[in-house]
């Protein structure tokens, strides 16, 4: 293990922020295992998060979350957290105390130009615009919480050598 250690670095924030792809740059540049814990809970599930949603509920979703975050969180491990997994408080005291964690912050602008029309984000599909950026708010005081936040207006390989430098520090 490098000089970061064993610490997990988490990244945290909203949907369309980056938080899988810089994962997965940060993962593969470190020499570290990457865990996006969506595909975690489908894999789990034997389907899409879309199909969870529509055949069982958002509640059903959060419970598989947050029984697979501990898996998820594992040492030395980058994570790409759900959009909402932290807003639970006994995910957000296990994430805080297992992980660095890093808000990929982005304007709500940027982010309803990834994700508008796409179909496999159940909170976004069919949203209005004005109910996805409530959601963002209600969110975002949590994200603000985070060890260090990183600028995800920009090209994701920008903040990608970011995060690892922050993790590498």
């Amino acid at each position: 293990m490098s000089s970061r250690g064993p610490r997990t670095l988490a990244l945290i924030g909203f949907m369309g922020s980056g938080k899988t792809l810089v994962g997965a740059l940060v993962a593969q540049r470190a020499g570290a295992v990457f865990h996006d814990l969506d595909l975690m809970i489908e894999d789990e599930a034997g389907m899409a998060i879309s199909d969870i949603f529509a055949t069982r509920s958002e509640a059903a979703f959060r419970v598989i979350e947050s029984q697979l975050l501990p898996n998820a969180l594992e040492p030395g491990s980058v994570v790409a957290l759900g959009g909402g997994t932290q807003v639970d408080d006994k995910n957000w005291r296990l994430i805080r105390e297992r992980a660095m964690t890093v808000y990929l912050k982005a304007s709500f602008d940027t982010l309803w130009t990834r994700i508008s029309g796409l179909t496999v984000r159940p909170l976004a599909a069919g949203r209005p615009r004005a109910k996805l950026e409530a959601l963002f708010e209600e969110r975002r005081p949590r994200y603000e919480q985070a060890d260090h936040t990183v600028d995800a207006n920009r090209d994701l390989d920008a903040v990608a050598t970011e995060v690892l430098h922050l993790w590498s520090a």
